[in-house]
């Protein structure tokens, strides 16, 4: 396939970069038409550097417009040029953490109708038509409210965009619909190194982690690590966020996790490629005795 289009749908400013930067810079560079849709400016935000404080949004929405500009610079170290906001920046409001009163705010994302918020990803699909599309599993990855209200959406686009005479355009059916994923024995692995690094992170036990995903269950590893710099100089442009040391990273908690070159996915909808070993670790592997599909597009004709 020479026209090949992936579509990522993230809830927030910096979800595109820690769970699938290296994938995007991947794809691009190898000449696919990648476009990130993101639901919310993210206003929400916990923010780490003490000269960026007066950003936080318990004081204004002066956040929101800020994280504009760090996504623009984070897709610009991934290369991805087909940015949107979902309806529009600032159309739908960062929801902030499950139960926070945040969650009633009236432009709260996860108060979003469905449908008005996925008539809104079906322009997008019907205008790029991608064959591929990538966003959470139904708790969101961690369950975050913004983005399993993201999963929601992009389950319900995609349905609708198939649809004869729903929306503007003409009906496309997506291929292959996939959700991010993170192996437990990437987190245990991660876990490990943390303690060899000991940058004064906080090491949390995998089993205390908010997410995860058996092994078995992932389908799809992308190996992105010649792409590793695009994702952490990425990381680095959402200072707000994310404090990055070498290959390691924190958000505001100040948990320790690795930053990845090789990321993972569930293929959710869709025919799978052919599972393919990963090389070993001699010839510069993982060693995870695992047989995935190595590309999004795998057993696409």
């Amino acid at each position: 396939m020479t026209d090949r289009r992936l579509l990522f749908v993230h809830a927030h400013p910096d979800d595109e970069t820690i769970g699938t930067g290296a994938t995007m810079a991947k794809y691009v560079a190898e000449g696919c038409h990648v476009t990130l849709v993101t639901c919310t400016l993210g206003e929400e935000g916990e923010i780490i550097p003490n000269d960026l404080a007066h950003l936080a949004a318990d004081r204004d929405d002066s956040l929101g417009p800020y994280r504009i500009g760090e996504l623009a610079a984070a897709c610009q170290a991934l290369g991805v040029e087909d940015h949107r906001f979902l309806g529009g920046p600032g159309r739908w409001r960062d929801s902030g953490m499950m139960g926070a009163a945040s969650n009633e705010h009236p432009k709260a994302f996860w108060q979003a109708d469905l449908d008005e918020a996925a008539g809104e990803l079906v322009k997008v699909i019907r205008e790029v038509r991608p064959q591929v599309l990538v966003t959470y599993d139904d708790n969101g990855f961690y369950g975050h409210p913004d983005h399993i209200q993201a999963h929601r959406v992009a389950r319900r686009a995609y349905e609708l965009a198939a649809k004869p005479g729903f929306g503007v355009g003409e009906p496309w059916q997506i291929a292959k619909f996939y959700h991010t994923a993170m192996p437990r024995s990437v987190m245990r692995r991660g876990v490990e190194g943390l303690r060899e690094a000991n940058l004064g992170f906080i090491i949390q036990d995998v089993g205390d982690m908010p997410f995860g995903s058996p092994d078995d269950v992932v389908t799809t590893e992308i190996d992105a690590r010649p792409w590793l710099g695009n994702k952490i100089e990425a990381m680095r442009a959402h200072a707000t966020q994310i404090l990055v040391r070498g290959t390691w990273f924190a958000l505001s908690n100040n948990i320790g996790q690795e930053v990845l070159g090789v990321e993972h996915y569930t293929l959710a909808i869709g025919v799978p490629g052919p599972p393919v070993a990963g090389p070993p670790v001699e010839a510069g592997g993982l060693g995870e005795p695992h047989n995935r599909e190595n590309d999004l597009f795998a057993g696409i004709d």
